[in-house]
C-alpha cells in the first residue's frame, strides 16, 4: 500500500466553512477591514496537508450551482440553509486565485456537489492504482471508503488529522461495511442538507436498525418485526425512507476525468502567491507558504551593520563615528525585497551600535538630551512588567539608526547605570515614543526611574486608527511599513518552559532586535500621527488616551491588598455548595454523570427526560447546553437552575476564589491587575491578569469575591464611586429625548419614570414587576433587545414583551429616531462616532446577510453610548490623577471596573477626596442630562460597593 501513489481531493466549501467558524469569536480583520478568516482557515489546512504529506497527485474540489439531481427528486434539499456569510462569498475568488498561481487543479461541474465530484474522481483514481485520501470534516464521505481510498479528516478539539479507513467507519457507524453509511444517513436524515430521512429515527435507533435488518430495504421488507409507533412511522414513511437514501447517496458518475499528469502537484508561482498574501496581509502564511515549499528568503546580507563587529569594537565606534555624527547622516536605502516581499534587516541598511563603556553612555545622553522626540524600548527577563529585571534599553530618533545600552545581572550596578539616564527620562520637554509604553514605565519604575515629558504610543494609536485590527509591532511593521522585524523566537525560541532569557542571547542579536524594534517603532509613530490627523482623533489621542498612560500605570504599580485567609474559606464555602448541587442534579436524573460533559449532560436532560420536543444541536450533532438554552428552560425545570448555578460556582472558584492568590505579587503581596487600552472595540478598558470587570456582582456568592478586595491598612478604607446609569443618561442626551431628560433632571427613579409613562399610571402606582420589567427594556434597547430576548428575561409573554416595546418606542420617540438614525451614518460613512470622536467602523453594516447586517446595526446604537461613557470615565479618571498629584494626597486610585473607580482612601483625607471624586466624575463632560455618582466607603469592595 505504502508503494501507491496518492491523490489527495480537498472539499474545498466543507474546508472554508469549517476554517471561518474556527475563528468566529476572533475574526482575521486586515487593515482595509476585510474579514480574511475563511481564507486563511482554508489556507492553513491546505498547506497543513501538503507540508504533512507531501502528496504525489493533489485537487481542491468546488460546488457549483448544486445538485440539480437531488434538487428534482426533493425540492426542499438544502433549501433551510442561511445565506452564505459574506466573508465566504468575498473569499471564493481570492482562494480560486491563489489556487492558480499554486498551479493546483480546480475540479467543478456545474450542477454537481463537490462530494459527487470527489466520489467519481476518487473512485477513477482507485481503478488506476491510487491510493485516494478525501480531505474533509463531513462524515458523509465515510461511504466511499474502501482498501484505497480514505477519510482525512482535519483537526478538531485539539485532536490531530484523523485517518478513516474501513476499520474506523466500521467503529464508528457500528456497520459492517462502509457503504452501509448511506442507508444510515437515509434512515436519521440531515438537518443540514435537509434530508427528511425516517420520522422518528435518530442515530442510535438507525445503528439498531442496520445491526438487524442491514440496510433500508431490508428494514422496509420487515416492519413487521416492528412494534407501535415505529412500525407505523416507518410502514407511512417508507418512500421518505427510499428517497433520503438516494439523497445521501454521493455520486460516481459525474462528467470528470482523473489524468494522473494533470493532477501533479508542481511547483508554484512563488511570486503571484506572496502578491496576493501581500494584498490580504497574510504575513505568517507567507512564512508558512515558502518554507511548505523550500523557498525561504535567501536575500543576500545587507551592508555591514554595526553588530557584525565585536562589542568592543562598537563601543569604539560609539565614540569615533555615529555619536558625533550631524542629524540625516543615516541611510535606509533598502537592497531588494526578500522573497516574501517584505524588507528585512538583512536587506535594509542600518546602523545599530551596542553602548557598554561610560564615555560612550554619556556621549549617547548628550546626544539624546538635544532631542525633541526619542523611541525607546526595554529588554526585559520576563513579560510581567512589575517583576521584570532590564536587560538592555534601544534608543533611536532617526530612521535607520538606533543605539542599544546594556544592563548587568547585578541589581545595583544597574540601578547606577540607569541613573545616569535620568536627565532624559525626567525631562518634560523629550517626547518619549513606545509600543505599549506602560510595559515600559512599569518596568522601569523597578528602579525608582519616572517616564516625564509627551508620550506617543503606536499601539495605543494605532487602536484608534483601526480598533478591530490586531496592534502588536510585527503586524503594524509588515502592514504600514512593509517590513518584517526579527521575530522574538528567533531569539529566545517559542513560549514554553524550554524558552530562554534575554540574557542568554549573545550581545549582537540582541543589539541589532531591540534597536530595529524601537526604530521601526519611530517610523509607525510617523505614519500613524497622519492617519489619525486625517480621522480627526489626534485631540482624542493627545488629550484622552495619552495622558491616561500615566494614570492606568501609576495604578497597576500601586495594586490592590487582598485577604488571603478569607478567599480560602470562601472556597471552602463553594465546595459545599458545588456538592449540595452535585447531589441534587444526580437525584432528579436519577444517575451519576459528568456534569462539566456537554455530551454526557445533552442525553440526559434531552432523552432521558425530554425537557424539550426539539432540542437544539451543535454543528457536530451533539444537544447544546450552551447557556442561552439552558437559560430559557431555567424557569421550568429546577435541574436546569441547579445545573446553571453549578457551573456558576465552579467558575466562581476556579476562575477567581482559588485563582486570586496565585496572582499576589511576591514583592509587594498585592494584585496588580493590567489594564488594556487596546482590546475593547468600544473604547471601554479590558483588564487581566487578573481580570477584575468580570467578577459577576448579580448573585450572592459573586458579590462575596468583593468581600476579598482590603485596603492597604488600617490607616485606610476602600472608597467606591459608581456612575449612576450613565449610559441611559448618555443616550437620553444624544437622542435628546426630551421625556427622559426631563426625568434626569427631576431626579427621578428612571425605572419607576418609564414604567408610569409606559404603563399609564401615576408614578407612585408602579408597581414592582412593572419598575423591573421597564428597567430590563431601558437597558436592553441599547442593546437591540427583541421581543423574544425581553420575554426571556421577563415574566412577559412574546407578545405582552412587543407590546411593551411598541409602547416603549411611544413613549420615546425621539429616542427610536435616533438609532435610525444612527444606522443610516453608518451606512453612509461606514462607522460611527462617541462624544469625543472615537470611531467604531462596522464592515458589516451594509452586509446582505441579515443575521451579520443586523449585528452591525445594533453596533451602530451601542457604540457610540458604550464608547462615549469609556470617554467619559477615561476624562474623570485623568482629573482626579492630577488633583491627587497636585495636592499630594496619601489616597490612591486603584481600578476601574466599569463605570466604577475605586480608592484606597486615607481616613485623614477621606472628607477631603470625596467631594473632589464627586465634582471630578460628575463634570468630566456636559451633557444636557447631569451626571450623577453614588459613593459608599467600607473595610472592604464589597461593603463600599
Amino acid at each position: 500500500m505504502s508503494e501507491k501513489k496518492r491523490l489527495f481531493l480537498l472539499d474545498a466549501y466543507a474546508l472554508i466553512f469549517r476554517g471561518y467558524y474556527a475563528f468566529i469569536k476572533n475574526p482575521r480583520i486586515n487593515s482595509k477591514g476585510m474579514d480574511t478568516s475563511a481564507i486563511m482557515g482554508f489556507m492553513n489546512s491546505l498547506l497543513d496537508v501538503i507540508k504533512r504529506e507531501r502528496p504525489d497527485h493533489l485537487a481542491v474540489c468546488f460546488d457549483k450551482g448544486g445538485s440539480v439531481d437531488r434538487v428534482e427528486l426533493f425540492p426542499e434539499y438544502k433549501a433551510n440553509r442561511d445565506e452564505t456569510p459574506e466573508a465566504i462569498r468575498i473569499a471564493i475568488p481570492y482562494i480560486e486565485k491563489i489556487l492558480r498561481a499554486m498551479h493546483i487543479p480546480v475540479m467543478v461541474k456545474e450542477g454537481y456537489e463537490a462530494d459527487d465530484v470527489i466520489g467519481t474522481l476518487a473512485k477513477q483514481a482507485e481503478k488506476q492504482g491510487y491510493m485516494t485520501y478525501m480531505v474533509t470534516p463531513d462524515k458523509d464521505f465515510a461511504q466511499l471508503v474502501s482498501e484505497n481510498i480514505v477519510m482525512y479528516r482535519p483537526p478538531r478539539m485539539g485532536n490531530g488529522w484523523e485517518h478513516w479507513g474501513i476499520e474506523e467507519v466500521k467503529k464508528k457507524f457500528e456497520v459492517e461495511r462502509p457503504e452501509q453509511v448511506i442507508d444510515f444517513l437515509g434512515m436519521m436524515g440531515d438537518s443540514i442538507d435537509n434530508i427528511p430521512g425516517l420520522p422518528g429515527v435518530g442515530e442510535k435507533t438507525a445503528k439498531k436498525f442496520l445491526a438487524q435488518f442491514g440496510s433500508m430495504e431490508g428494514l422496509l421488507a420487515n416492519t413487521d418485526q416492528l412494534k407501535g409507533k415505529m412500525k407505523e412511522k416507518v410502514e407511512a414513511n417508507a418512500e421518505l425512507g427510499l428517497l433520503s437514501k438516494k439523497l445521501a447517496t454521493i455520486l460516481l458518475d459525474v462528467p470528470v476525468e482523473f489524468h494522473e499528469k494533470d493532477f501533479e502537484l508542481s511547483h508554484p508561482d512563488v511570486e503571484k502567491v506572496t502578491e496576493i498574501f501581500k494584498e490580504l496581509e497574510f504575513r505568517r502564511m507567507t512564512d508558512n507558504f515558502l518554507k511548505t515549499f523550500g523557498q525561504e528568503d535567501k536575500a543576500a546580507p545587507a551592508t555591514e551593520t554595526s553588530s557584525a563587529k565585536s562589542p568592543k569594537q562598537r563601543a569604539a565606534d560609539a565614540t569615533q563615528f555615529d555619536l558625533f555624527a550631524q542629524p540625516g547622516t543615516g541611510t535606509t536605502d533598502n537592497k531588494e525585497a526578500g522573497i516574501n516581499g517584505y524588507s528585512t534587516i538583512e536587506n535594509t541598511k542600518h546602523f545599530y551600535q551596542f553602548i557598554d563603556t561610560s564615555l560612550s553612555r554619556k556621549l549617547l545622553i548628550q546626544k539624546l538630551l538635544q532631542q525633541k522626540s526619542v523611541c525607546f524600548d526595554t529588554e526585559t527577563t520576563s513579560i510581567k512588567s512589575l517583576e521584570a529585571e532590564l536587560v538592555g534599553i534601544a534608543f533611536s530618533w532617526e530612521v535607520g539608526k538606533g543605539y542599544y545600552v546594556g544592563f548587568p545581572e547585578d541589581q545595583e550596578e544597574s540601578k547606577t547605570i540607569l541613573e545616569e539616564f535620568r536627565p532624559f527620562f525626567e525631562s518634560e520637554n523629550i517626547e518619549k515614543i513606545g509600543q505599549n509604553l506602560k510595559y515600559d514605565i512599569k518596568v522601569l519604575s523597578n528602579y525608582d526611574m519616572p517616564v516625564k515629558g509627551p508620550l506617543f504610543d503606536t499601539m495605543i494609536a494605532h487602536y484608534l486608527i483601526n480598533a478591530d485590527m490586531r496592534h502588536n509591532m510585527d503586524v503594524l511593521a509588515e502592514t504600514y511599513l512593509n517590513y518584517q522585524p526579527v521575530s522574538i523566537e528567533a531569539l529566545i525560541g517559542k513560549k514554553g518552559k524550554n524558552q530562554r532569557s534575554m540574557r542568554s542571547v549573545p550581545i549582537d542579536k540582541q543589539t541589532e532586535y531591540a534597536v530595529e524594534d524601537s526604530d521601526i517603532t519611530l517610523q509607525l509613530k510617523v505614519h500613524f500621527e497622519k492617519e489619525m490627523e486625517a480621522g480627526n482623533l489626534t485631540k482624542l489621542f493627545r488629550e484622552v488616551e495619552v495622558p491616561l498612560v500615566s494614570v492606568l500605570s501609576e495604578m497597576e504599580i500601586e495594586g490592590i491588598n487582598v485577604d488571603i485567609d478569607y478567599l480560602k474559606s470562601l472556597s471552602s464555602a463553594l465546595t459545599e455548595d458545588i456538592e449540595r448541587l452535585e447531589k441534587a442534579i444526580y437525584d432528579q436524573a436519577g444517575e451519576t454523570f459528568n456534569i462539566a460533559s456537554p455530551k454526557q449532560l445533552g442525553p440526559i436532560l434531552f432523552d432521558k427526560l425530554k425537557l424539550v420536543d426539539k432540542p437544539k444541536k451543535t454543528k457536530t450533532g451533539q444537544y447544546s447546553t450552551a447557556e442561552d438554552v439552558l437559560s430559557y428552560l431555567a424557569k421550568d425545570h429546577k435541574i436546569v437552575a441547579d445545573i446553571l448555578e453549578y457551573r456558576q460556582y465552579k467558575k466562581l472558584q476556579s476562575t477567581y476564589v482559588d485563582a486570586l492568590p496565585n496572582e499576589v505579587n511576591p514583592k509587594t503581596h498585592r494584585i496588580h491587575t493590567v489594564y488594556s487600552q487596546a482590546v475593547a472595540a468600544t473604547g471601554r478598558l479590558s483588564s487581566n491578569n487578573p481580570n477584575l470587570q468580570n467578577i459577576p456582582i448579580r448573585t450572592e456568592r459573586g458579590r462575596q469575591v468583593r468581600k476579598a478586595f482590603v485596603p492597604r491598612d488600617g490607616d485606610h478604607v476602600l472608597l467606591a464611586a459608581d456612575y449612576s446609569q450613565i449610559e441611559l443618561r448618555i443616550i437620553a442626551a444624544l437622542s435628546e429625548e426630551e421625556n427622559m431628560i426631563k426625568a434626569f433632571k427631576d431626579g427621578e427613579d428612571i425605572h419607576a419614570s418609564t414604567a408610569a409613562k409606559v404603563f399609564n399610571v401615576s408614578i407612585d402606582e408602579v408597581t414592582r414587576e412593572q419598575r423591573s420589567n421597564a428597567k430590563t427594556v431601558n437597558f436592553g434597547i441599547i442593546y437591540g433587545v427583541s421581543a423574544f430576548g425581553l420575554s426571556n428575561q421577563t415574566d412577559l409573554s412574546r407578545s405582552e414583551a412587543k407590546e411593551l416595546i411598541d409602547t416603549y418606542y411611544k413613549t420615546y420617540p425621539k429616542l427610536r429616531q435616533y438609532m435610525a438614525d444612527q444606522v443610516d451614518f453608518a451606512r453612509e460613512n461606514g462607522y460611527v462616532e462617541t462624544i469625543l470622536g472615537r470611531r467604531r467602523y462596522l464592515k458589516d453594516i451594509n452586509s446582505r446577510n441579515a443575521v451579520v447586517r443586523g449585528a452591525a446595526e445594533r453596533n451602530a446604537v451601542n457604540a457610540p453610548i458604550q464608547g462615549s461613557a469609556a470617554d467619559i470615565i477615561k476624562i474623570a479618571m485623568i482629573n482626579i490623577h492630577k488633583r491627587f498629584k497636585l495636592e499630594n494626597f496619601r489616597s490612591k486610585m486603584l481600578l476601574q471596573v466599569h463605570d466604577e473607580l475605586v480608592f484606597d482612601a486615607h481616613k485623614d483625607e477621606l472628607e477631603t477626596i470625596k467631594p473632589i471624586i464627586q465634582h471630578e466624575m460628575e463634570n468630566a463632560y456636559k451633557l444636557t442630562v447631569p451626571l450623577d455618582v453614588e459613593m459608599g466607603v467600607g473595610e472592604n469592595w464589597l461593603e463600599a460597593h
